[in-house]
């Protein structure tokens, strides 16, 4: 990435990459109780927040971790998790996978503007029939002399129906191979792209959709990286979108075990406040040990996977938080009663969460990446 390259983001005035944390509090309150995804997006860019969680306020340099985490937990505290969704593939994927490209061309435009919040890129990477086994995807691009033709669909992709552009991975060869897959960076206003809305209430406001490409032609300058490296760099960036996923599950747990307490706390059973009865205070400290002990995780994976995009690490990162969202929430769930089910109570809260378990790859193709390592995690357990 070129220093003009870097230079691209907004700066606020006394403040080098971003404004203080109250900047970003009042920009998200003035978007109003239930904003969708690409508000958020705006307010994080505006304020200078997406350059911030990047060191040096490059994508290409990785994310900063402490930074990354206060920017979720911050948002965590004022948007819902379907407005969060696609603001955490951007920041942790597809912006940082935009800098594959030249300094020069779509995917350079398409980077500057992501930075100031003006552009929002979708990332499209699962199939209509493949899942998480991204080999098997059947979406096809033609790379001719001086033009690209892409066809296939792409489904459940976060942020599809308010992207300006759509980051799409394609197989430029058949067969199953890694080097087999390219990236492509389509306009959604292209000629040939049709997207809508997917049926799901829970993730209103995540503009997520299903993406039909039919002989979509554009200039070769639309591809981003390397032809055969799609695969490769996919790899890296989940791991970080991994490492994400926790540092935000740690934010939403704490966030909920505080509402929770406060709840007990006034909750009157008999004589004194259900906080008070001894069964009820050990189910909830349970809950504290299962975040602190992914809290900790994060604090020990995360280098490996910023830095060395290490595979297995951000699977352990993916499963255990897979693990305790479902946990913590079934808990703090069951102890509201039948107010959990008032609208966006923690059961809807609960229900959200378990895209945990499954957006980003599910917890069975993560738990097969730490059964691979296995040899390796249990010497690092080792005196």
């Amino acid at each position: 990435m070129s220093d003009q390259a870097v230079l691209r983001f907004p700066t606020r005035p006394g403040h080098p990459l971003a404004g203080p944390p109250e900047v970003l509090a009042a920009a998200l309150d003035r978007l109003g109780p239930h904003p969708d995804g690409r508000q958020v997006w705006a307010a994080l860019g505006a304020t200078g927040r997406t350059a911030q969680v990047y060191r040096g306020g490059d994508p290409a340099a990785g994310v900063d971790q402490a930074r990354l985490a206060a920017l979720l937990a911050d948002a965590d505290a004022r948007v819902g998790i379907p407005a969060l969704l696609p603001v955490v593939v951007q920041l942790a994927t597809s912006v940082p996978l935009l800098t594959l490209a030249p300094a020069q061309g779509p995917a350079a435009r398409a980077l500057s503007a992501a930075l100031t919040g003006a552009s929002v890129t979708a990332l499209a990477a699962s199939d209509e029939a493949a899942g998480s086994d991204l080999t098997a995807l059947s979406t096809e691009v033609r790379i001719g002399p001086d033009e690209l033709e892409l066809s296939g669909t792409k489904r459940w992709i976060a942020a599809a129906t308010h992207a300006d552009q759509l980051l799409v991975l394609a197989r430029h060869r058949p067969g199953r191979h890694f080097t087999s897959f390219t990236w492509v960076l389509v306009p959604s206003d292209a000629p040939g792209v049709r997207v809508e809305a997917a049926e799901s209430e829970l993730f209103a406001g995540s503009g997520t959709g299903h993406i039909r490409f039919d002989g979509v032609r554009l200039p070769r300058e639309h591809l981003v990286g390397r032809p055969g490296r799609g695969l490769a760099a996919f790899a890296a960036h989940i791991s970080v979108e991994r490492l994400a996923g926790a540092l935000w599950g740690v934010a939403l747990c704490r966030r909920v075990l505080a509402d929770t307490k406060r709840w007990l706390e006034g909750r009157q059973v008999g004589e004194g406040p259900l906080w008070q009865l001894a069964s009820v205070r050990q189910r909830y400290a349970t809950c504290l040990v299962l975040v602190r002990q992914l809290h900790a995780m994060t604090r020990d994976l995360g280098p490996r996977v910023v830095d060395k995009q290490d595979a297995t690490a951000a699977a352990l990162l993916k499963s255990s938080a897979a693990f305790t969202l479902e946990r913590v929430l079934a808990e703090c769930a069951q102890f509201r009663g039948a107010e959990g089910f008032t609208t966006s109570g923690i059961q809807q809260v609960r229900a959200q969460a378990a895209l945990w378990g499954i957006g980003g790859g599910t917890t069975e193709v993560v738990l097969s990446t730490v059964a691979g390592s296995a040899d390796t995690v249990l010497a690092e357990l080792a005196p």
